[in-house]
């Protein structure tokens, strides 16, 4: 495990989906966006940089693992808004630099 995906341990929720996210920092691990433009194909994680701090719930929703009834393009978007915030994170932390 990298020193960024360790980084989400305990770490609040980026993605927050109203009504799905249980807000606990317990359950908090790194979300990777998934897609082709990323360098990766379906199974493949995308770099570390390009992850949100998420909590089960949400990272079941923006995975499809959790029914939602929301769009697949508000979950991308509602994840890629994740992934900026975790990277100010990240960027506070010291760990990606500018």
């Amino acid at each position: 495990m990298s020193k960024i995906t360790a980084s989400a341990n305990g770490e609040d929720c980026t993605i927050r989906l109203g009504g799905i996210c249980n807000h606990n920092p317990e359950t908090v691990v790194m979300a990777h966006i998934n897609g082709v433009r990323f360098g990766h194909g379906m199974g493949l994680k995308a770099q570390d940089i390009h992850g949100a701090y998420a909590c089960s719930a949400c990272h079941d929703a923006v995975d499809g693992r959790l029914q939602t009834g929301l769009s697949r393009e508000f979950l991308k978007l509602a994840h890629y808004e994740g992934v900026l915030e975790t990277q100010i994170k990240l960027i506070a932390k010291g760990m990606i630099k500018c």
